[in-house]
């Protein structure tokens, strides 16, 4: 698999994408005016405690409060009991007990502002590097799940029990560490030592609303977290951030400097590989198969569902072959685009119904297959007894479609809106509605085009009845700056 990392950067946004065997397969986004807050470490002070939820309210300083969980607050460590000694008793997880109100907390982001929700929060700080995630205050010692390798993992560990044997700290070894070299593994430990340092001399210092760590930008987060053997190309096309970038990977990642590349090319960089097109498709409801089939996708507050259909795909044998390949195409679009739009949350994917078990078991591991791909946590569960997969996929950031959208002005994010006939028999009914409550000689209708030509030509009857019921004279005006379920009744 070859995989390139594009990166396109303007002085108000960055974006980044990554194109694996030629298919955009992600799209992250960074602007300016409204920069992520995972992985910053902010002090806060708390505001509220909420013994119903078991959480509180956290200043950090952002526009809105920040959501802290009593799952999310670090306890203190339970000591061993010696010879003969009785168990410590457990530490309470009762939210009053753990924070009160005006209490200042150093406390870390773990999912930025989503829609009127704020930042969710945790004490349990973690601090990330290229190969190893630090836990300040944790004796944790793991290894990616990602890592299948058994050998491998054993070495991996052995390598961190011996490097952090004199350390009061956790670390957990990322999946980019897999084959890397001891030096290279003491590197990442000396730079986070430096990095928590800094925090710890930050804390004591910072008022109350402070970032005390920001986590990397955008760009740089990609190189480190990204950026693998098998990525072949690292193409920017800003000068400065291929600097910033050359300068990051000689230090932390020298062996893979040479394939960080600058564009110069006049033709916009996500233009040359059909990035743009990609991401206009990203934001449509439907999504077109190979076979001729297509997915629905609805996004929701709730959750994201996931139509499958046929359309136009007749097969070549029988419906179940036909309908079995539908799915299993259908697996792997549904992974890369939970990817793309970067959908996260509860997911139910309504595959077209299968009889044979043997073809449920197999498209069920073809969608497991392709999300194995992806850097987010995702989790899939059986088929249902109604035929639905449900599965959830780990939720930081807002999906695509929320970053670059809002919901539409004349329908206000419904997604449908009044049919012409709808809105005609309502100004009907406030015509006779004002003129029992004011006097007028005569009325004025203010519509959109629509609405009045419709009016005018099939619904001329009701408006000859109407007047005469009312004993008024109406007339109906077109205004092109009204939308279709907009108008107004004046009196004269």
């Amino acid at each position: 698999m070859s995989e390139e990392i594009l990166i396109n950067v303007t002085p108000r946004e960055t974006r980044v994408a990554v194109v694996e065997n030629g298919m955009l397969q992600e799209v992250l986004i960074e602007r300016s005016s409204r920069r992520g807050y995972v992985g910053n470490i902010y002090k806060g002070r708390v505001q509220r405690v909420m013994p119903g939820m078991q959480a509180a309210f956290v200043d950090i300083g952002l526009d809105r409060a920040a959501f802290l969980h009593a799952s999310d607050i670090l306890r203190p460590a339970v000591p061993e009991p010696l010879d003969g000694e009785e168990p410590a008793p457990v530490p309470t997880t009762a939210i009053g007990e753990l924070l009160r109100e005006g209490q200042e907390v150093i406390v870390q982001v773990v999912k930025d502002p989503i829609g009127t929700k704020g930042a969710r929060l945790t004490t349990q700080i973690s601090i990330p590097s290229r190969y190893l995630v630090l836990l300040p205050h944790g004796r944790v010692l793991g290894v990616s799940a990602r890592i299948e390798d058994e050998d491998e993992r054993a070495r991996l560990k052995a390598m961190m029990g011996e490097l952090s044997l004199d350390a009061p700290m956790g670390y957990i070894v990322r999946t980019n560490a897999e084959g890397q070299s001891q030096e290279a593994l003491a590197k990442d430990v000396v730079y986070l030592d430096k990095v928590w340092n800094a925090v710890r001399a930050g804390m004591a210092e910072a008022r109350v609303g402070t970032c005390i760590y920001e986590d990397l930008s955008l760009i740089l987060r990609c190189v480190r977290d990204y950026m693998r053997e098998d990525v072949e190309k690292v193409r920017v096309d800003s000068r400065e951030s291929f600097e910033r970038i050359q300068r990051f990977v000689t230090r932390f990642i020298p062996e893979l400097a040479e394939r960080v590349e600058h564009y110069p090319g006049e033709r916009p960089i996500f233009d040359l590989y059909g990035v743009e097109d990609e991401v206009l498709r990203a934001m449509q409801k439907q999504v077109p198969l190979k076979s001729g089939g297509y997915l629905v996708i609805d996004q929701t507050e709730a959750m994201t569902t996931v139509d499958v259909n046929t359309g136009a795909f007749l097969g070549h044998r029988n419906l179940e072959d036909t309908v079995f390949r539908t799915n299993l195409e259908a697996a792997q679009s549904i992974a890369r685009q939970l990817r793309l739009r970067n959908l996260g949350g509860i997911i139910i994917i309504d595959f077209i119904d299968m009889q044979d078990a043997e073809h449920r078991r197999q498209v069920l591991r073809q969608l497991e297959k392709s999300l194995a791909h992806d850097h987010t946590k995702a989790t899939v569960h059986e088929f249902s007894p109604l035929g639905l997969v449900e599965m959830t996929r780990k939720r930081t950031t807002d999906s695509l479609v929320r970053q670059l959208c809002e919901p539409c002005p004349t329908c206000a994010g419904r997604g449908s809106i009044k049919t012409a006939e709808t809105v005609c028999y309502e100004i009907f009914r406030e015509i006779t509605r004002a003129v029992r409550q004011f006097e007028a000689e005569k009325l004025l209708v203010l519509a959109s085009a629509r609405v009045v030509t419709r009016i005018l030509e099939e619904e001329s009857g009701a408006v000859a009845e109407l007047e005469e019921f009312i004993g008024k004279t109406i007339r109906f005006q077109a205004d092109e700056q009204y939308a279709q379920e907009q108008y107004d009744v004046v009196l004269l």
